[in-house]
């Protein structure tokens, strides 16, 4: 697998991030080609690409972000489809985890940022918001800051 790099095209960071054209099998060039795959479904494949990117355990990121037993989770094969919601909610987080990479542009600096408590979203770490839109959506608009020197 290749290294992530600092891309100006955050699709192919965004489907890197989700296992590759090996998994995302249709060519995404817009938001409505997201919504498509999500309403088809991801396969539980880019899910376990996402989790090695980030950093957690898959436990942590069923549990914490995506609500859902590890355990039902873990009955699933690599290639089995997830359902849209999940599916959704997975490629929400690799779009803001994709922003992350472009801002700072190393792995490891990105799994620090994401575990570091943040005073600009209360205190809390990113990480700890990506369960609801909103926080993904606040955490985006914290790296937008950082990435035009803004950050406050």
């Amino acid at each position: 697998m290749e290294v992530l790099q600092k891309r100006k095209d955050p699709v192919a960071n965004l489907v890197y991030l989700l296992g590759g054209a090996g998994l995302i099998h249709k060519k995404i060039k817009s938001a409505f080609d997201l919504i498509s795959l999500s309403n088809e479904g991801i396969k539980k494949a880019s899910l376990d690409a996402l989790v090695s990117h980030m950093g957690m355990t898959k436990k942590s990121f069923a549990e914490d972000i995506l609500h859902l037993s590890v355990k039902t989770l873990e009955r699933k094969k690599g290639d089995d489809v997830l359902d849209k919601y999940t599916s959704s909610h997975i490629i929400e987080v690799a779009k803001v985890v994709s922003h992350a990479f472009e801002v700072f542009e190393d792995q490891k600096a990105v799994q620090q940022w994401l575990n570091t408590p943040n005073r600009a979203l209360n205190q809390l770490k990113p990480i700890d918001l990506f369960y609801m839109p909103t926080g993904l959506t606040m955490v985006d608009n914290v790296l937008g800051r950082i990435e035009e020197g803004v950050y406050s």
